[in-house]
């Protein structure tokens, strides 16, 4: 597979990018790149279920938050192993094999269209999940309408000033919202089926990080104004400080429980319907070794 000039995610570089070389600010070529892929079981309920979700991490970032918790493959591009869409069509395979929910494409963005050859070569029979960090331009995600069953991205900040500081994106806040708004064009409400597991729909992420609860209620504010009972928010605590956080002091620690206790009750205050991370969570187990795992020898 070949990219001749990459406007995949809103950074617009336009690089080329061959099957495995690439010139943009991912530094990733067209082929995807896979760390990891298992059965993971620290996603929301209604994705991990009893099975585990088919946890597919892709290598390589068009993001780059200084905080990142998957520093070790969002920055190494060399951690990981190159597969051509038929490779990576038998990984979701196998992945299905061993009783995953769904199959969760975990940072695809700027793979979306070997994920999408790979997803034509042989539909998964579970749903297939759509797992970024909300950077996503609307023209790559209409690409893929009719392939993804439920979008699972972030929605990081709503402020551009902080998105510049921590995701050096300052348009971050205008392409996640306009991205989330097609997403649920695509997907629609919500459906879960009669064990709790989601069959389609949009769950929206939102990590909490410390010193910055107005930013977290800017973000629920947002969401609140959604048509009711069209996404499901996904509020985590489970911030550790990763990557290059400890150059950030006010983000170099864990949220406090005052922290916690005020956006929990904003979400509350707001109806909006979802999932609460204790902060219990904010441990760094829950970030899987990215050893290449249940990929081809």
């Amino acid at each position: 597979m070949e990219i001749k000039a990459c406007r995949l995610c809103p950074r617009l570089c336009g690089a080329p990018r061959t099957a495995q070389e690439g010139e943009g600010f991912c530094k990733m070529g067209a082929d995807a790149v896979v760390a990891r892929a298992a059965l993971h079981f620290w996603e929301e309920p209604c994705l991990s279920g009893t099975r585990g979700s088919g946890a597919v991490f892709f290598t390589g970032c068009s993001l780059g938050c200084v905080f990142c918790q998957n520093e070790q493959i969002s920055t190494r591009r060399e951690v990981g192993k190159c597969l051509d869409p038929e490779e990576l069509s038998e990984v979701f395979l196998r992945l299905e094999e061993q009783g995953a929910h769904n199959i969760n494409l975990v940072n695809p963005t700027h793979f979306a269209p070997a994920i999408a050859q790979a997803l034509r070569l042989r539909r998964p029979s579970v749903p297939v999940v759509y797992n970024s960090g909300g950077y996503d331009r609307v023209e790559t995600l209409r690409s893929l309408e009719g392939l993804i069953d439920i979008y699972l991205p972030d929605l990081k900040y709503v402020s551009p000033t902080l998105s510049l500081r921590y995701s050096g994106a300052e348009n971050y806040p205008e392409a996640a919202k306009a991205a989330i708004l097609e997403m649920l064009r695509q997907t629609g409400p919500p459906v879960l089926d009669e064990a709790g597991m989601m069959q389609k729909g949009t769950i929206v992420r939102h990590l909490v990080l410390p010193s910055n609860t107005r930013s977290t209620s800017e973000v629920l504010s947002w969401l609140s104004q959604l048509p009711a009972g069209s996404v499901l928010v996904s509020l985590m605590a489970q911030y550790v400080p990763c990557g290059r956080a400890s150059l950030f002091p006010e983000i170099n620690r864990r949220i406090t429980r005052r922290e916690y206790e005020k956006v929990q009750n904003l979400l509350f205050s707001l109806n909006l319907d979802g999932f609460v991370q204790e902060r219990s969570s904010a441990v760094k187990d829950f970030i899987p070794p990215f050893n290449l795992e249940g990929l081809p020898s």
